[in-house]
């Protein structure tokens, strides 16, 4: 069948990368019940703010107007890109994110292109009619595992740190001579952050596309809280001692405030990094944590890049702030696990 033809050639996308191709048998137009985690197979339109998609394969790949794509239906919060909602209309779409995501964008930061515009061309379907989605190829349930411990990173904003932190924190631990892993707790699926964590020599690797969410934005709590059990679960059965696990955008994002005002994040970890853009930032960060309890062990992220925004930001808030090279030291790190009772664990 041709259409069958389009989607084995189409470029597929990051966030589809767990699908399996073999149970898509068709493809429908019922674009208006498009769920988050569909696969939609689209054509490009005209390109604007990205002119690349991110492969399975982990490489980027130019795309050109009338290039076939395979994505996910999904929102994404970006503040430095779009607001975008998990619809489709069959007029056209937005490429919401690189990693795979389609949607509706409703709002853009004024400093970058307009999206790019796809122009759907249907939903997948299984055997039974039924559409394919991402949460069909997430994670299954396996038995509970030895829990590792949590480092958790935040931040004020996008673009803060975070990334860089959890992956030279993994890198650190990594040195001190421990079992690690990485996970990317909530955001948009993409492989940025993944392939950090790989090349950081993480144990095991994951994120919420692997529990099955194209994205987390607009996602109920519970969704994302259970995803994030799967994940460091899966890390236990990795074997991993200790998982550090970023939690996307800022700290008033409305699913990260949701988490980590919950009091299972709370009892969750046994670390906590703050990635900030500069000293005030870092300074009403703090404040704001600790009206949930939740003090971090240090300051990292953009402002450590200053020694001055640095020494600003621990007068203010009187906590130590690490660089990135600090944080894949593994003396720096052997204290976090320390402080997270995974040393002694090993040692008993």
């Amino acid at each position: 069948m041709p259409m069958l033809r389009t989607i084995e050639q189409a470029k597929w996308t990051f966030s589809a990368r767990r699908v399996d191709r073999t149970v898509i048998t068709g493809t429908d137009t019922k674009f208006s019940a498009a769920q988050p985690g569909d696969l939609v197979l689209a054509y490009v339109d005209r390109i604007g703010q990205h002119s690349r998609v991110q492969l399975p394969s982990g490489r980027p790949s130019l795309i050109f107007p009338g290039d076939a794509v395979v994505l996910a239906c999904g929102a994404r919060y970006a503040p430095d890109q779009f607001e975008g909602l998990a619809e489709i209309d069959p007029r056209g779409a937005d490429l919401l994110a690189g990693g795979g995501c389609i949607g509706k964008a409703v709002a853009r930061n004024s400093r970058i292109k307009p999206p790019t515009r796809l122009m759907p061309a249907g939903r997948l379907l299984d055997s039974t009619g039924c559409p394919v989605n991402l949460a069909q190829f997430a994670l299954r349930p396996r038995p509970a595992a030895p829990p590792p411990k949590v480092i958790a990173v935040l931040g004020t904003s996008m673009n803060s740190g975070k990334t860089l932190a959890t992956a030279q924190l993994v890198l650190g631990l990594r040195r001190a001579g421990l079992r690690v892993g990485a996970i990317k707790a909530t955001g948009t699926g993409a492989f940025g952050d993944y392939n950090q964590y790989c090349d950081s020599g993480a144990h095991y690797v994951g994120d919420f596309t692997d529990a099955g969410m194209v994205t987390t934005y607009r996602e109920p709590l519970e969704r994302i809280k259970n995803g994030i059990k799967t994940l460091l679960n899966e890390a236990g059965h990795q074997g991993c001692e200790i998982v550090v696990m970023e939690v996307a955008d800022g700290i008033l994002q409305r699913e990260t405030a949701a988490l980590i005002a919950d009091p299972w994040f709370k009892l969750l970890i046994s670390g906590l990094v703050f990635a900030c853009a500069d000293a005030v930032a870092a300074c009403g960060g703090v404040s704001h944590l600790a009206k949930l309890d939740l003090i971090p062990d240090v300051l990292t992220g953009i402002l450590s890049c200053s020694p001055m925004a640095s020494h600003e930001a621990a007068v203010a808030t009187g906590l130590p702030v690490l660089t990135k090279t600090d944080l894949a030291d593994p003396a720096e790190a052997t204290g976090f696990a320390l402080r997270a009772g995974v040393v002694y664990e090993r040692a008993a």
